[in-house]
């Protein structure tokens, strides 16, 4: 047994998020809102904390900065002709493609002010494609405007995060047609402050030439009455940011967007169905909406669904079904408790559920769960839902938190569960995230330990950093006495780094296949 890596440092994780500043008045309106009452009465039910409130007043009045792109210009980037000790003005002497690359990666008020440089730079803001991030203008309203206006277009990039929609909305209509008429490839539009039950107007789903679009918070438009030919033939990638939508609008958006292939959902407000039915999509992200179900339809090429703390309001369960989708990889977090159901084919898995060809999802290689394994009935879903995942490599345990113990699992319980075939001969790496130490995790180490024949390596990693070399040496101590049926497998302690737990917050790690497993973020 192996130990590495173990800090003694004790890393803070508050039991709840904490208190953000908010303005009286937008918290009084978002408490009192006959629109949020729904809402508000499950916080305070379901959740039971102010700081919960706080909390999610925060996240619905403005899009997390996880949730929204990289702006693709920096305010601190600034041009310089002339290098030091030299008189050449080589800068200008660049071909007109490169002056254009310099000039969009500036500030727009400092690419504009590139045109008085000199008579070689005149008409290089205006013929190189519009990069436009309404964070560098003040005041950002009539700033936007005025840069819209002057600049003939193409749009490559536009960002507008600050601007006060609620004040003009005859202004925004115009603002859509212009980058609709100019181009636009990449929009985020963000709705800055109350009322969050703005209409968007529907001019932006007429925008052909859209790549990337992020909205929120927004009120979806109805697009019941629209024409059927409206279509995003060119969109890759979509961010859905505390918008309120009914199903039949995004519906409507999958339906008319043929290339896409990364979908993000954060912070929706009201409770969804969604359903995947494109021939196109790789990823699907959600991050803390109330949906009712996601439903896998038909998605041949969807290689990620990822999901994390989603809330199941008053006791309704989420439901999670497997439809076609034969190159789905990753899949998680799937929460095993009695809130969650997991469907795959048309058999909902529970504790003992027999397997078959129709409850297998044979390509799923990295699977993330979250259990309490201290709760009897929880710990018991983990066999049937594990033998659905038969080619499993890679398993992320997440070990819920719980306050009350139902009668945990033994040893021998684990094993009259009988064999579970990802773990015998398919794990090669186990990350167990959040270990407390408790019987119900111990009883599931040993059993895993005891039946994994191929291996190689399981990271333990603590919930908190332990209080004292004591403490790293007890749980030592027990774990190394752990029988193994893989010898030459190696198992590493170590204290969590990452404030998220496990949990994939940023939609840019979600939707990046480069790493092959972005669950590894301990």
């Amino acid at each position: 047994l192996q130990s590495t890596d173990i800090d003694t440092r004790r890393r803070s994780k508050p039991s709840s998020p904490p208190r953000l500043p908010a303005a009286a008045a937008e918290m009084e309106y978002f408490t009192s809102s006959p629109l949020f009452m729904p809402l508000v009465k499950l916080v305070g039910e379901y959740l039971g904390s102010e700081d919960w409130m706080h909390q999610l007043f925060h996240r619905t009045y403005l899009p997390a900065h996880y949730a929204l792109p990289d702006p693709p210009v920096s305010a601190a980037a600034c041009l310089f002709a002339l290098p030091p000790h030299d008189d050449v003005d080589r800068v200008s002497r660049l071909p007109d493609a490169l002056l254009h690359n310099i000039v969009s990666r500036l500030p727009v008020k400092d690419a504009a002010r590139t045109s008085a440089l000199s008579r070689r730079w005149r008409g290089v803001w205006r013929s190189a494609p519009l990069v436009l991030v309404d964070a560098d203008l003040f005041p950002a309203t009539s700033a936007v405007s005025s840069v819209l206006a002057a600049h003939p277009g193409p749009f490559r990039c536009v960002h507008l995060n600050d601007c006060y929609m609620d004040e003009f909305p005859a202004l925004l209509t115009g603002w859509l047609q212009i980058l609709a008429d100019k181009g636009i490839r990449e929009l985020v539009l963000v709705n800055r402050r109350w009322p969050l039950d703005i209409t968007l107007p529907d001019t932006f789903l007429g925008m052909a030439t859209l790549t990337r679009l992020y909205l929120g918070p927004w009120k979806f438009p109805d697009t019941a009455g629209l024409p059927s030919a409206t279509c995003f033939r060119n969109l890759r990638e979509l961010g859905l940011c505390n918008v309120i939508m009914e199903s039949r609008d995004l519906d409507f958006v999958l339906d008319r967007s043929p290339v896409l292939e990364t979908l993000c959902l954060e912070g929706n407000l009201f409770r969804l169905c969604l359903r995947l039915v494109s021939q196109s999509l790789r990823c699907v992200q959600i991050i803390g909406c109330f949906l009712e179900e996601i439903f896998v339809v038909d998605a041949p090429h969807l290689e990620r669904l990822i999901q994390s703390e989603g809330c199941t309001p008053n006791g309704t369960c989420i439901k999670v079904k497997i439809g076609h989708a034969p190159k789905l990889h990753l899949l998680g977090y799937l929460e095993l408790d009695q809130r969650h159901i997991l469907e795959v084919g048309n058999t909902i898995i529970k504790a003992g559920t027999g397997v078959s060809l129709s409850t297998m999802v044979p390509s799923v290689g990295i699977l993330a769960l979250e259990v309490r394994l201290e709760v009897r009935n929880d710990a018991k879903m983990v066999p049937g839902v594990l033998r659905c995942f038969p080619n499993v490599e890679t398993l992320h345990i997440k070990s819920g938190k719980t306050d009350q113990s139902t009668g945990k699992l033994n040893l021998k319980s684990w094993h009259e569960s009988g064999t579970i075939e990802c773990i015998r001969s398919r794990i090669k790496l186990l990350v167990f995230h959040d270990f407390r130490g408790g019987r119900g995790e111990l009883a599931f180490l040993k059993f895993f330990f005891e039946s994994a024949l191929v291996l190689q390596e399981a990271v333990i990693v603590f919930a908190a950093a332990p209080s004292s070399m004591e403490e790293v040496q007890s749980k030592l101590d027990i774990l190394g006495s752990m029988k193994r049926a893989s010898e030459t497998s190696i198992v590493l302690l170590t204290t969590r780094s990452d404030p998220q737990g496990g949990y994939i917050w940023s939609f840019k790690i979600g939707s990046d296949f480069s790493p092959a497993d972005p669950f590894e973020n301990y």
